[in-house]
């Protein structure tokens, strides 16, 4: 990142921080999405970011322009989908999305533990439904480069059951480049439960029967043990395509921040050695034809080449940005494209 971009950040970060973690990350939205449509917005978002082209990469029969995409939770309903093309992803994951829309756990659900540069949330899958997700993927579609890959992240409503991971499958299936099945938030009772193996081969199966095309990946907890976390992939279907490694974490050691005890989803640098190991495990049980994309921890070039260094294809961003600031998609695509 260059340094300029690291400052400017810098000095704009005790501000934003200053307000509620919620209210910042909607008003993020908001702005993205604005610049995403018009051109000086867009040539803004692609300063912020200094993102540059890079080798583009061929994975799962699609064609990434770079390694570094958005994860799932930051843009659930599509509102910026733009912007994220703008300020120079690779990709984007939007959801998790549920079938029916929901307002999620009551708020506040999103705290901020700065001196561990971690975030903790208890969302809820909190969306507008699978209906006008895919109608925003279809809007924005005349207006994104050819080799921007939108993956879809779908989920079960609180109140619902495993028919909603293929009715959700369903309504996105001919917009989504990919599809990525959540079993693994724990902000929705239960639904860790479907990570049992023949449980989860079930599921997959089942989506697949509706949603044929696209490629299918399943998101893993990061707070599996290496042998559960190895009977799950060989369990999973000949077809699957991938796992993302992985969600967050419901583990609170070694962290520094008052706020730690919070109950909800732990994500940012204190996931990192985990999800290394996680995906050099991965790695060795799944071989080369499983498709392994890194989410945890990453906030710098550093971490991002280290993922594709312990096996991963592709690397996703999301508590990093909000510590590093929109340079760090910058930084990720130049040390993976070196990686």
């Amino acid at each position: 990142m260059s340094s300029w971009r690291r400052a400017a950040y810098r000095t704009a970060r005790p501000l934003l921080f200053r307000a509620d973690a919620e209210r910042i990350h909607h008003l993020t939205l908001r702005a993205l999405a604005l610049s995403g449509r018009h051109g000086p917005g867009r040539a803004l978002c692609a300063l912020a970011s200094g993102a540059r082209a890079r080798e583009p990469v061929e994975l799962m029969g699609l064609r990434f322009r770079n390694r570094v995409g958005l994860a799932a939770g930051f843009d659930k309903d599509g509102l910026a989908i733009e912007g994220w093309a703008a300020l120079g992803f690779g990709f984007v994951e939007l959801g998790t999305v549920t079938p029916r829309p929901q307002p999620g756990n009551p708020r506040p659900r999103l705290k901020r533990l700065s001196a561990d540069r971690a975030l903790v949330n208890r969302m809820g899958f909190n969306n507008a439904g699978a209906i006008a997700l895919a109608n925003r993927i279809r809007e924005a579609g005349p207006r994104l480069p050819v080799d921007f890959v939108i993956g879809v992240n779908i989920g079960r409503n609180r109140d619902g059951g495993i028919d909603d991971y293929p009715d959700a499958a369903r309504i996105v299936a001919d917009v989504a480049d990919y599809l990525v099945v959540n079993v693994s938030s724990p902000n929705t009772p239960g639904l860790r439960d479907l990570e049992d193996p023949e449980t989860l081969r079930e599921l997959l199966a089942a989506v697949r029967k509706v949603a044929p095309s696209p490629p299918l990946l399943v998101k893993l907890s990061p707070d599996l043990t290496h042998n559960r976390r190895a009977d799950i992939i060989r369990a999973l279907p000949a077809d699957s395509a991938g796992v993302i490694v992985s969600n967050t974490s419901t583990v609170r050691i070694g962290l520094r921040s008052r706020s730690a005890t919070e109950e909800g989803g732990l994500s940012g640098v204190p996931l990192r050695p985990g999800m290394l190991a996680a995906t050099r495990e991965t790695r060795r049980v799944g071989g080369n034809g499983l498709a392994i994309l890194a989410s945890g921890g990453i906030d710098s070039a550093t971490s991002a080449a280290e993922a594709l260094d312990a096996g991963a294809d592709l690397v996703q961003l999301w508590t990093g940005m909000i510590y590093a600031g929109p340079g760090l998609i910058g930084e990720a695509i130049s040390a993976t494209t070196a990686s």
